[in-house]
């Protein structure tokens, strides 16, 4: 039960969206441009990212949407994303997103945590300081977008094929439209 009034039957970070939209705009826009915009990382690396963090957060809403959104754009390449979940350091990615995903993680628990070597050890891998940023500021973004989700207890379904949808929706179209279509599909006023 949320700890605010919020739409029913709609989940998650999408609930709050929709009964103020006034931070959804910049909050959407914030993920479009962290997930979708200019980077040296892939959208599914990136998209990965946002899992992995959200995963370590424990946000269930967060984690599958982020995760099924990771695999299409991963496509038949797409166990890579649980295989991350479940072991960051057995998972078969490069070692440019393995070190990626460690200064994630470190950002997830605290910032100061992350160390130069850190970060030298991204760069000996092939990181740029955009990928290097877009990291950082992906793991940030997402522990702020879980807590969230989990600090006004919004509604996460257990459906998997909402999840999948959603995942699909959002590597197709994107952060901007996501909100209003949920509107939408809800008979929610603007």
């Amino acid at each position: 039960m949320p700890h605010i009034k919020l739409p029913e039957g709609i989940p998650g970070i999408v609930g709050p969206m929709v009964a103020y939209p006034e931070t959804a705009r910049p909050l959407n826009e914030l993920a479009e441009a962290l997930l979708r915009g200019p980077s040296s990382l892939t959208s599914a690396e990136r998209e990965l990212i946002a899992t992995f963090v959200s995963s370590g957060n424990e946000c269930f809403f967060c984690t599958q949407t982020h995760a099924a959104a990771a695999r299409e754009h991963y496509g038949p390449q797409r166990e890579i994303v649980d295989q991350v979940i479940r072991d960051r350091e057995g998972a078969p990615v490069s070692e440019k997103l393995r070190a990626l995903l460690v200064i994630a993680e470190k950002v997830r628990r605290d910032g100061r945590l992350v160390q130069p070597e850190d970060v030298a050890r991204a760069r000996e891998a092939g990181a740029d300081d955009r990928a290097i940023h877009d990291a950082v500021l992906i793991a940030a973004a997402f522990c702020m977008y879980n807590r969230y989700v989990e600090g006004l207890a919004t509604w996460a379904p257990r459906d998997q094929e909402m999840y999948d949808r959603t995942g699909v929706r959002l590597a197709r179209d994107g952060y901007l439209t996501a909100v209003d279509r949920r509107r939408e599909e809800a008979g929610v006023e603007a």
